[in-house]
């Protein structure tokens, strides 16, 4: 499938699920990435879920690991729309949220972290094959951000559906992901 074709299907198909029935795929979500042996990780890139897109609940999953580890230094992206560059900007209990232009709420402020320093980043994504490749929402400020992190850097995504068997228009900047956790399993790349 082209991503193209994959972007409207999974944006319908997350669109068409109810605010009960992503309550409960969050929580199936959560659990399933409770069984994964995560290493000791020191500074994580997270995401504010876009409500109307009906997103994953990141902050779940960000509660759960900051829970395991108190020392954790959670981050989240300030984009950049004229480069569609991204930065990481270190969060702590007083960091404030504005929402942008884009309906993406992004810290106001905060301590610029390098990409380098990132020991596991959440991805944003639409769908992805059984390779770990993904779609996004086709600007590239992952893709473009992952490439400069540490190879040793996990990337994790979240899908409330399966993998496609292929997304066949993938390219070489194109980033996959280590693992992607959905409701019923953690599929490892």
């Amino acid at each position: 499938m082209l991503k193209t074709e994959a972007r409207d299907l999974y944006k319908k198909k997350r669109l068409d699920l109810s605010a009960t029935e992503r309550i409960k795929l969050d929580d199936l979500l959560l659990i399933q990435l409770q069984t994964v042996q995560l290493p000791f990780i020191t500074f994580l890139l997270s995401y504010w879920p876009i409500e109307q897109n009906h997103e994953p609940n990141t902050h779940l999953f960000t509660d759960y690991l900051e829970f395991q580890n108190p020392e954790l230094i959670i981050c989240y992206p300030k984009t950049n729309f004229e480069d569609h560059s991204m930065q990481s900007v270190q969060t702590d209990d007083d960091t404030r949220f504005r929402k942008n232009k884009y309906d993406l709420y992004e810290p106001e402020d905060g301590v610029v972290v390098n990409h380098a320093g990132m020991d596991m980043i959440f991805v944003p994504l639409l769908s992805f094959d059984k390779e770990g490749y993904r779609v996004g929402y086709g600007k590239g400020f992952y893709d473009r951000y992952l490439s400069q992190c540490r190879s040793d850097c996990l990337k994790i995504g979240f899908s409330y559906f399966e993998p496609l068997d292929a997304i066949d228009d993938t390219n070489e900047f194109d980033v996959p992901l280590n693992l992607c956790v959905t409701p019923t399993t953690v599929y490892v790349f």
